[in-house]
Formats: structure tokens, sequence, C-alpha cells
């Protein structure tokens, strides 16, 4: 025990030194580039260095930890100390979606935003208590092998594979988007080769060595992002308030974000007027939108689906036609109606549900400004109604306030829905749960989780001043300005993706209205340096922040799927004789076609980044949690109640997405008003309601079933590694 010890210290020192090094290196590489910048190398050559020397950085660390291990592969030996497998979880958890896209929702959505830095850093206490300590003490390499061998048989290890890989694939095309996006920003490559050339940063990380190769990829990714995040929002709180603290800054430029909300908001003020003039037109086109739509309902409840979608498809055809043979033909807009065209919806529910978000975009922007600050506020529809008719009856008054206060409800509940489905996912996801194995003890399992939350605080608490100093920027700068002066960051980024960045004239005033400003949560991150006029290279070191965070996170998220086919599906089910050899071979075979695979989808653009990711939350928390914190708590819980339990909960989340979720083009009634992305609140339900009733109606389990979770509830804090884990 004590040489063991004595091996582990050295081993931590010997790792600190490293990273103190490479951390030193990295820094100096930054300031040489920003050199070269002032010295006259184009920006382009910067995104290319960027892209090539991070992930010739990562491809460097797989192949120095390539191994032919199964303990080093599924698990890094089981020898990580506890505050470099914090970091490691930390990159694992900075996903696109935390990196790229929590600033962005918080500067979209202003309050409502917070309930993911709620559920997100509450899911690790669940973690702590819950599940690490006791997963660690059960010693093996995937959850699908703790359910296994806790309910018994095939059919509970069989639904827990099926589960991680629909949670983990749904979670991966969201970190793919996320490096397709970078990439094409960068260096100018097409959206969908630049997913193909991060998927080739993917792999050099995961394929030769496993987890032991992401493990240390992602200690020198999180390093990477945690930079690349801080120093961008710290020029701009400095450029705003002169305080290099953005935290502290957060209140004094909220107060210029709340002030321009009121002007904006008040048509008796210039910019206010004009505001107004440009929501009128959107309220005319959410008009023009709903005609549409009921001529379509109205085509299909006839049995003239089909006809009125070649009709819709011939006047897009038409217009291109038009376009092209103008005496003076404008490429630009012949390039947006092939586009069009390319993209005409293929069957009637997906028009539909491309109309459908039209028209809730056209409305979102007929109305006021909702303030950033006012929780859980309501449709203002009193206030408008005041204002309109300032001798409204006292029953035209209830009826507005009775729609603002439902507003006000439905927020707050699915506020709350999705907090506890966040912290729950967190708390489920196999990717993040495989972290706890790696540690040398349940001890250092308790103290990784500790590590990982701090880690995980830097860059959560200073998310939202991020987002208010952008908006303040946007409100302050761009808000008034004039078409013909429009900032460089702008066209730059409408060039990448119009539903990321898009400005367009609505009015004809020649000058720029909030609600002319379409821009995607995805961006503010990614533009905040060209936002605050810093020098390009620190773009691309917010790019390469962003890439290390989708690809730590894809690294962990592929390799969970193809362990869990590999371990749990050939290993333990079709051939248990196969040789080491053998094992990693399939593990890797399996890696790439999944990869490519998740490219594919990606490339189709399936959704906004935050819903996917949420979406994986919502399907982990259904499927896993009442399975694993019942088989840990609940000696009782047996074999069917984990499979009804698992299978009721990952159904009923999957079927209420697909039926609500407008990408489907179902568009059915919300439950109780509850959004998609919290479709967890039912699956849960489900989950626990299926194993309790389950386990009651069937007989107990085995004696040895029962004392394998009294070994697995009470931890030694010294370790008690299961040497038999293979």
């Amino acid at each position: 025990m004590a040489t063991a010890l004595s091996s582990n210290a050295a081993f931590f020192q010997q790792l600190k030194k490293y990273y103190l090094f490479y951390t030193g290196g990295f820094v100096s590489f930054v300031i040489i580039l920003a050199i070269l910048e002032q010295m006259g190398l184009p920006p382009r050559i910067i995104g290319y260095v960027f892209l090539a020397a991070t992930i010739a950085l990562y491809a460097g660390i797989g192949i120095m930890s390539k191994t032919a291990d199964v303990s080093e592969y599924y698990v890094a030996g089981r020898r990580v100390p506890a505050l470099f497998n914090g970091m490691a979880t930390g990159a694992d958890w900075m996903s696109a979606a935390s990196f790229i896209g929590m600033a962005g929702t918080l500067y979209l959505t202003g309050y409502d935003g917070l309930a993911f830095v709620m559920g997100w850093t509450g899911g690790y206490v669940l973690v702590a208590l819950f599940l690490a300590p006791y997963l660690r003490k059960f010693g093996q390499f995937t959850i699908p092998d703790f359910l296994g061998a806790r309910y018994g048989g095939n059919l509970p290890r069989t639904i827990g594979v099926v589960a991680a890989i629909i949670c983990s694939f749904t979670y991966v095309i969201a970190q793919i988007y996320g490096v397709g996006i970078i990439t094409s920003r960068f260096t100018g490559l097409s959206f969908g080769v630049g997913v193909y050339a991060g998927l080739a940063g993917i792999l050099v990380c995961s394929f030769l060595g496993g987890m032991r190769a992401v493990t240390w990829t992602q200690v020198a990714q999180y390093i990477i992002l945690i930079f690349a995040y801080m120093i961008p929002v710290v020029w701009l709180s400095v450029n705003i308030t002169g305080n290099p603290i953005p935290q502290i800054a957060y209140g004094q430029a909220l107060q210029g974000v709340t002030a321009k909300e009121k002007e904006l908001n008040d048509p008796t003020t210039v910019l206010g007027a004009a505001e107004a003039s440009v929501r009128a037109l959107h309220k005319e086109k959410a008009a023009e939108w709903g005609g549409k739509l009921k001529a379509l309902n109205e085509a299909v409840t006839s049995g003239n689906g089909a006809a009125f979608l070649a009709e819709q498809k011939a006047l897009v055809q038409a217009k291109l036609d038009e376009l092209k043979a103008a005496p003076e033909p404008d490429a630009k807009k012949i390039t947006t109606a092939e586009e069009d065209l390319k993209a005409f919806p293929a069957n009637v529910a997906a028009l539909k549900a491309k109309w459908v978000k039209a028209e809730k975009g056209a409305k979102a922007k007929s109305g006021p400004i909702a303030a950033h600050a006012e929780p859980f506020s309501g449709k203002g529809a009193e206030k408008k109604l005041l204002k309109e008719n300032p001798a409204a009856t006292p029953e035209e008054i209830a009826k507005a306030k009775a729609e603002d206060e439902k507003a006000s409800n439905s927020k707050r509940n699915n506020f709350i829905a999705l907090v506890l489905c966040l912290m729950v996912g967190t708390a489920s996801l196999p990717h993040i749960l495989m972290r706890y194995y790696t540690t040398p003890s349940v001890r250092d399992a308790r103290k990784s989780v500790f590590w990982s939350l701090f880690f995980i605080f830097l860059l959560y608490f200073t998310a939202p001043a991020l987002a208010v100093l952008a908006k303040y920027e946007v409100y302050h700068h761009l808000v008034g300005s004039s078409f013909a002066a429009l900032p460089a960051w702008v066209s730059n980024w409408q060039a990448v993706d119009a539903t990321l960045m898009k400005i367009v004239d609505m009015n004809k005033d020649g000058l720029i209205q909030l609600a002319e400003i379409t821009i995607g949560g995805d961006l503010i991150v990614l533009a905040t340096p060209e936002i605050a006029g810093l020098p390009y290279v620190i773009s691309g070191l917010v790019a390469a922040g962003g890439l290390a965070a989708a690809l730590s996170t894809a690294d962990g998220l592929l390799l969970t799927i193809a362990n869990a086919l590999s371990h749990d599906v050939y290993y333990k089910m079709i051939d248990p004789s196969a040789s080491t050899l053998r094992r990693l071979s399939v593990s890797k075979a399996l890696l790439l076609v999944v990869a490519v695979l998740a490219a594919y989808v990606t490339s189709l653009k399936p959704g906004d980044i935050l819903f996917l990711v949420g979406a994986a939350f919502s399907l982990a928390a259904s499927a896993f949690f009442p399975a694993l914190v019942l088989g840990v708590f609940w000696k009782r819980a047996n074999h069917l109640g984990a499979v009804i339990g698992m299978l009721a909960g990952l159904g009923l989340c999957m079927y209420y997405m697909y039926m609500t979720y407008d990408f489907f083009g179902v568009n059915a009634p919300l439950w109780f008003d509850i959004k998609p992305i919290s479709a967890g609140i039912f699956g849960m339900s489900a989950g626990f309601l299926g194993v309790i009733v389950g386990s009651l109606v069937s007989p107990a389990p085995s004696k040895e079933v029962q004392a394998l979770v009294d070994h697995v509830r009470y931890p030694s804090l010294t370790g008690d590694i299961n040497t038999n884990a293979a």
C-alpha cells in the first residue's frame, strides 16, 4: 500500500511538471502569433495555424498514449489523480453547448437561461451524493456493466447499451455541429468540409489510446478552453466598465442594458419609434405566415397536400427563374434562391414545421423587448391593452392579466422542469459517470467530483457576465448605427450562416433596429473578440477553445458508444473468449463507424446545439437515473423492474420529443405546457414508477445480488479496486 501511494504521488508530481510546461508553451505560442499578426500575418493563416496546431497537439498526445492494455484503454489504468480527473471531467463536460451555447442562451433568454447554469452545476451534487463513489466501488468499465451485474441477465445490459448509444449519439451530433461552425468561420472551409476536418481531430485523440489518451488530451484541452473563454470577456469588461473582473462588472453592464431596453420599448423616443415600425412589419409577416399555414392545413384536410407542396415548390422555382432572367442578374439573390430551392421541404409535415417556426419567429419580434433581468415575464398583454385602449373595461383588463399570468406560470414551470432534467441528466450521462471509474480509489472519486465542479464553475460563473456584456455592446453600438457602416464582424458571420447572423433593413430607413437583427446563440462567444475589437489572434484563440470543448466531449461520447458496443455487446454477449487484441480492434473499428455516421447526420443540421444537448440530458435522466439510483439504494429493485423502468422512461421521453419538437413536423399539443427539451420530466416519472411496480410484482433479487448492493453502498475510502473488473 505504501509503495502504491508513493508511486501515485510521484506520478502526480510528474504530471504537474508536464502540464505547467505545456501551459507556458501554449501562452508563448499565442504571444508569437499575436506578434506575427502585427507584422502582417493574414487572419486566414492564423485560423489555419490554430486549427492545425491544436489538432496536431491532440494527435501527439493520442499517439504518445497509445496502449494495447484493456484496463488502460477502457479506464486509463484507474490511476488518474483526482485533480487531473477533475480537469478532464471539466473538459469532457465543457461541450460545445457550454462553451459556445451557454452565454448565447443567456443572451437570448436572460433570466430564464439560468436554468442551464443551475441544472448543470447542481447535477454534480447528485453525482457526488448518489452515484460516483458507488459506481467506483463497483469497479467495472461501463454503465451497462453495472446494470447487467446488478439486475442480472443480458436484457438490462442491452437496454443500457441502446440508451447509452441514443443519449451519446444525440449529444455528439451537437459537438460535431459546433466543430463545423468553428472550422468554417475561422478557416473559410464549407460547413460540411469543416465537420469532417474536425472529425479527424476527434479520432486521433481516442483511436489509439482509448480512455488513457482521451484523459490526458482532455486535461490539455481544458487549459486551452478556459484561457480562451476568460481573455475576451475580461477585455470586454475593461472596455465597457473599466473593471477587469467581469463577474463584478456584470451589475454595471446590466444597468446599461436595462436602461436601453426601456428606451427601445418607448415609442416616444427616436430609437423606440423606429423599433415600433419594424415590429409592425413583423406583425404583418406573422399574419402572412399564419395565412399560409391556414391554406396548408385546408389543403391537407381536403387531401390535396401533395399538390399544395408541389405548387409551393414551383413558386420558389419561378422566383429563381425570374432572377436569372433579369437584365442585370443579382448573383447573391440567385445563390440564396438556389439554396432555398435545394432546402425546400420534402414533405408536407416538414413544410408545416418550417412555416410554424417562421410564424413563431415573426411573432416573437413583433412584441416588446423582454427584460433581461425579469424572471418569468408575461406577454405584456395588460400593458399593451392599456396603451392601445386607455378606456378598456375591467373585463378586458382581467382577461389581459390572465394571459400574462398564464405565460408567467408556463415559463416558471418550464424553468423548474429544465433545471430538474439537467440535474438528473448530469448524474446519468454515461460518458461523465465513466470518468469516475478512472480514479485510483473511492476517496479519489469523491475528490474528483469536487475538482470537476470547481473547474466547471470557473466558466459557468463567467457566462452570465459575458452574455450581458455582449448585449450591452449590441444595444449601444450596433442598434441605431448605419447599414452603410456595418461592422466587419457582422458581415463575416452572415457569410458563415444566415441563421447565426442576419440583418435586414425592413423599414428601409438605413439604420439598424434591434428587431431587424437575428443573432443565433451559438455566435455570441465565438464573435466576442470581434465585437470587442480584439486582435484576430484572440478570435483564433477562442475558436481553439471552442474546438477543444467540442472535441473533448466528442471524444468521451464516441468512446462511450464504441465501448458499449465492443465491451458490453461483443465481449460480454457475443464472444466472451475474445482476445485483448480482438476486443480493442472491434472497439476502434466501431469508433470509426460511429464517428463517420455522426458527421453525416450533423451535416444535415438536425437542430440547434442547445436543444440537442438538452435532449440528451432528458433521455439520460429517463433511461438511467431511476435504475441506477434504485439499484444502489433499494435492494428490492430487480430484473423486471429495471427492464420496465428503463423502457418506459426512455420510450415516453422519446415519444414526447417526437410529437412536440418542431423539427419532426408533428406539432402535437404540449403536456402541461412543458417544452420538448424537458421531456425527461415525464420519462423520469415513468422510469421510477416502472422500476418500483415491476420490482414489487416479481420476486426479490438473489442474496448474492443483495450482497453486491451492500458492497457497493458502503465504499471503503481507502480504495478497494475490483481486480476482476474485466
